[in-house]
């Protein structure tokens, strides 16, 4: 960022035709310190970003809004608790734009919701969220009475002697997980090691099979998985056409005789046509080509060449 660029970031770029009697340089360009935030300054509202204190039932589409959920909302006073101000929080709903309205109570340190929204209750028991409860206050009330207090302290002590055991038995099984740290360290250690092995041997074990992801141990699942899968292979195929061709045939043989002479044609054909087959594949297993036309009349025109030669020598 240039030297001007960071100096008007900063509001300290002041332009030439600004004198120091003009005053500030927001009044001079005509605008509030907080800008876009105190748009509605001169009706005592400002914009501020609040965060929604607990878990709320929205009042227009009666969706939950959630603990913690930021808004921009327009702060403004409406009153007094003595000398502690009463502070309104106007917000606009995510889910509907419905509007809500929520209150600061000085007298009981909390927010009160005013309009547009229901708060959400939450009730569970002390025992099952595992929590100390509180006594209430008129039993607070009621320590002052020394007879109540003896009563009250010897239920206590009752309480602490039922659940001692248990305490001491998770304090006893803390202080024995946490009294060697070497040897924890160790285990912790040998177990990564381990975790570390096992994926370089799968990952060495899906590159030889060329596989660009890795393997997972196999398991009783998986075997009893893939047992049950087949696959059709070309050999069942070829079974299964020569089985329908032997049942769709006749089981007696034709005779010779009964035979045609375009058919023991055909069969003569057959027959010479796989010896020569069989014999280009014997020339080629040696080494030997088959001629082709060129060659023949290459050869057929050098003996040609040698017979007249020959003749020419005997005159």
């Amino acid at each position: 960022m240039s030297t001007l660029a960071a100096a008007r970031a900063d509001n300290f770029y002041y332009p030439p035709e600004w004198t120091p009697d003009q005053g500030s340089l927001n009044k001079f360009q005509g605008q509030h310190p907080l800008r876009e935030r105190a748009k509605k300054i001169g009706e005592g509202i400002l914009i501020i970003r609040f965060e929604m204190p607990y878990n709320i039932w929205c009042g227009g589409c009666n969706s939950m809004i959630a603990k913690g959920v930021r808004f921009n909302a327009e702060k403004k006073q409406v009153g007094n608790y003595y000398s502690t101000k009463i502070w309104s929080f106007a917000m606009k709903a995510p889910c509907c734009k419905h509007e809500i309205v929520i209150q600061t109570d000085p007298q009981n340190c909390e927010y009160v919701i005013t309009s547009g929204a229901q708060k959400k209750v939450e009730e569970y028991e002390a025992e099952d969220a595992e929590t100390m409860e509180f006594a209430p206050e008129e039993e607070k009330g009621k320590l002052a009475d020394p007879f109540y207090r003896l009563e009250h302290q010897e239920v206590d002590l009752q309480k602490k002697k039922a659940a001692e055991p248990l305490l001491v038995r998770l304090q006893r099984v803390s202080d024995a997980r946490h009294a060697d740290d070497y040897s924890l360290n160790k285990a912790l250690r040998a177990q990564i090691r381990g975790h570390r092995k096992r994926v370089a041997e799968e990952e060495a074990a899906s590159r030889k099979l060329g596989l660009g992801i890795r393997l997972l141990p196999k398991s009783q699942e998986d075997v009893a998985a893939a047992s049950n899968v087949k696959f059709k292979s070309k050999f069942e195929k070829n079974r299964k056409d020569k089985r329908a061709l032997i049942h769709a045939s006749s089981i007696f043989p034709e005779s010779s005789y009964s035979m045609s002479s375009s058919s023991k044609k055909i069969l003569e054909l057959e027959a010479k046509r796989r010896k020569i087959s069989a014999a280009s594949a014997s020339s080629l297993l040696r080494g030997g080509f088959k001629a082709s036309a060129l060659s023949k009349t290459t050869s057929s025109s050098a003996t040609k060449f040698k017979t007249s030669s020959v003749a020419v020598r005997k005159l």
